[in-house]
């Protein structure tokens, strides 16, 4: 027997085939109490979609919206990792990324002044492991709000791509995420693209734009099934009012700065920040004397809102009609840029990096393997991260009084964005065999510090000595809409994001993106507005890059003194035993003796670490001892440690013996064995060969002819 639904609904679904396999929505089926709920299922990952929305307008002076992830460890089939928590707790920085990348494109989808409270949920209740849920969680999202009734410009589907020899694909399955060159997550409505973000292997341009086109087409089968729901369901449309800024006080904002703003206002930063802050608080005791010091205070706020209003309509009526920036900049102009590096003694590596206002101190630091981040998601293959990105802003990067506290979902995203920059030109860990961690400190801000923090940490990475295979730059760009006309300006400031119609973030090489991030606040931008602003970003991030190498032009030949020494050596995985020992009695030994701190990796990788290089020497001496491969036409040193009528087995390595047979002992003719050898006698012998079952021929005579 079926669930039954208490309310006596019906349960409906509906169904459409979505990149391969049957995408299905289902309604009425559980969360019965919330405003709306809608069950996902594609393949054999289902996702639930909760909306919950407040029944009265809250007094705020923002949308709170609340959009999060949940992942739940039994939809793969896993008890968490960690030795003391198994309960699912904070959200992983994962599920935090993933929860913003459903939020970006919802978000700006609201009308402007609603104050309804909306929650919105997407758990994950079984996990298909041959793709990534992220994709069924944003249709799960979105078709719950869809059905809420609220003044939701959706609804909103996505896909996260690759491309696989040469064609783009969703869905890529684990092996496929391996070999791809492309990761990206495009988002969206019916009539454009909302939401895009992206981490590539120097892949150029017109590639990345072809991609987004590609994605916008094949997502339309989501939005055109959740269509069809809420035409089966027909939600009710709730009642709303927007909280929107008195037309009446806007009139009087507007008559009160009018030649107040425009040319006279067009300073660099922070000249003009500061012109505007004065210009606030004359207009506050302007209207403080007109309306009187008791009443005032209550209106204080709307005043201030329709003050900030103007500002950014004066922003966008310079670019549109002036042509010109804020801070009197041509559209393609970037802000004064300056860098240094090796500026903390005692670091291991650090660099400072100033675009305008716009300032990060980035401070690099190197250790063994062992202090990568194990990741421990409901993912199947979790795996660790060996090179971390930590993003820090505090309130005073602003000029503002914050308490400190731990980073929140934006400085998640910031440290993300600019550590997937530089992850495709990162060592292997052959290369160099060392844990990263870069953190960015943000000093001053005005205006995209993802991008500094992703300049300043490729330029601490160089000072570091960290061998990229590629020096990294990165631009924010924005958009302002004339109608259908883009104006697209290179390296904003907040004053043009807050009035803009599109900010994006682009990261790369001289040879193409590494990273990519576009977040629209109109509702949808066409394919070949995105392409043109994605082959503008790369001048500006050219620009940028020759600065960058003018500082620094490539990683320095040799670490810092205060860094670790770490060699490597590359052993047969099945003697990773010998090195381990019973109980671990070996490695334990070699790193008391030594005082080297020794890792292993499964695939026979081992890298030791210590101060001294002396040290590190002897710790490797005996590892290869210990896992040496016999090597035939070589001459060893070995132990007689049998004596039989045929020969003589000798011990050439630990754990590896040889058989000396008679007619090798000498070139004359030998009567008895114990004529020549006797057991625990050293002598030197030469490996002839090694037969199909692994067996050792060894030549006592051979060896004395070549001594």
């Amino acid at each position: 027997m079926g669930v039954i639904n208490p309310y006596g609904k019906e349960i409906i679904k509906v169904t459409t085939e979505f990149e391969g396999r049957p995408l299905t929505l289902e309604v009425n089926r559980v969360g019965f109490r919330t405003t709306a709920s809608v069950l996902v299922t594609y393949g054999d990952t289902v996702v639930l979609g909760t909306a919950m929305v407040g029944s009265r307008p809250v007094v705020l002076d923002y949308f709170p919206l609340s959009i999060d992830y949940e992942e739940k460890f039994y939809a793969a089939g896993k008890i968490s990792g960690s030795r003391f928590i198994k309960r699912e707790g904070r959200p992983s920085d994962e599920a935090i990324l993933i929860g913003r990348l459903i939020d970006r494109p919802i978000r700006p989808l609201f009308p402007k002044g609603y104050r309804q409270e909306v929650q919105v949920v997407s758990s994950v209740l079984s996990m298909d492991p041959t793709f990534r849920p992220d994709a069924v969680a944003m249709i799960a999202a979105s078709a719950a709000l869809t059905l809420t009734g609220t003044p939701f410009d959706g609804p909103v589907a996505g896909l996260r791509i690759g491309r696989v020899n040469g064609e783009f694909k969703a869905f890529l399955s684990p092996e496929e995420r391996e070999t791809s060159d492309l990761d990206l997550v495009v988002a969206g409505i019916e009539r454009g693209i909302t939401m895009v973000e992206a981490g590539a292997e120097q892949v150029p341009e017109e590639v990345i734009a072809d991609a987004l086109a590609w994605a916008f087409e094949h997502y339309q089968p989501a939005i055109a099934l959740q269509r069809e729901l809420a035409e089966k369901i027909k939600p009710e449309a709730q009642e709303y009012s927007l909280v929107l800024p008195n037309e009446d006080f806007q009139k009087e904002v507007d008559a009160w700065v009018e030649g107040k703003l425009g040319e006279g206002l067009r300073k660099p930063y922070p000249e003009r920040n500061e012109l505007i802050n004065q210009l606030r608080w004359d207009f506050h005791e302007a209207m403080t004397e007109k309306v009187g010091e008791e009443e005032y205070p209550a209106l204080r706020d709307e005043y201030d809102e329709a003050f900030t209003s103007a500002v950014h309509k004066d922003v966008r009526k310079g670019i549109i009609e002036d042509k010109i920036r804020p801070d009197g900049r041509a559209f393609d102009e970037i802000r004064p840029l300056s860098s240094e590096v090796g500026v903390l003694p005692r670091t291991h590596g650090s660099a400072i990096f100033t675009r305008g206002v716009t300032q990060g101190l980035n401070i690099v630091t190197l250790a063994p393997l062992s202090y990568a981040q194990l990741v421990d998601t409901m993912e199947v293959n979790d795996g660790e991260r060996r090179y971390m990105h930590h993003y820090n802003a505090p309130g005073y990067t602003v000029g503002e009084v914050r308490r400190l506290g731990s980073p929140g979902r934006r400085e998640i995203g910031h440290g993300y964005l600019a550590e997937r920059a530089l992850i495709p030109v990162m060592p292997t860990e052959e290369e160099f065999p060392y844990a990263v961690r870069s953190v960015t400190e943000i000093m001053s801000q005005n205006g995209s510090t993802s991008m500094a923090a992703t300049c300043s940490s490729c330029l601490a990475l160089m000072d570091a000595g960290v061998p990229i295979k590629s020096p990294v730059s990165g631009i924010a760009m924005g958009l302002i809409m004339d109608g259908d006309t883009p104006h697209i300006l290179s390296d904003i400031a907040d004053a043009e994001d807050f009035a803009g119609d599109m900010d994006f973030k682009s990261a790369g090489t001289a040879n193409g993106i590494t990273a990519l991030q576009m977040d629209m606040k109109v509702h949808g931008l066409p394919v070949e507005i995105l392409r043109e602003a994605l082959l503008t970003a790369k001048e500006g991030r050219a620009h940028i890059l020759q600065h960058m190498v003018a500082t620094i032009a490539a990683p320095r030949v040799s670490l810092s003194p205060f860094a670790p020494r770490i060699e490597k050596i590359k052993i047969n995985p099945d003697k990773i035993g010998a090195v381990i020992g019973k109980g671990g009695e070996v490695i334990n030994k070699i790193t008391a003796e030594t005082g080297a701190e020794i890792d292993i990796k499964e695939d026979g990788l081992i890298t030791v670490a210590a101060a001294d290089t002396a040290n590190i020497e002897k710790a490797l001496a005996w590892i290869k001892s210990l896992t040496e491969e016999p090597e035939v036409g070589r001459i060893y040193e070995g132990t007689v440690v049998s004596i039989k009528e045929f020969g003589a087995f000798v011990n050439i390595l630990p754990g590896t013996d040889g058989m000396v047979h008679i007619s090798q002992l000498d070139d004359k003719r030998v009567e008895k064995v114990e004529d020549v050898l006797h057991e625990g006698q050293v002598v030197k012998v030469k490996l002839t060969g090694i037969d199909e079952r692994g067996r050792l021929s060894l030549s006592l005579k051979d060896a004395k002819k070549e001594a």
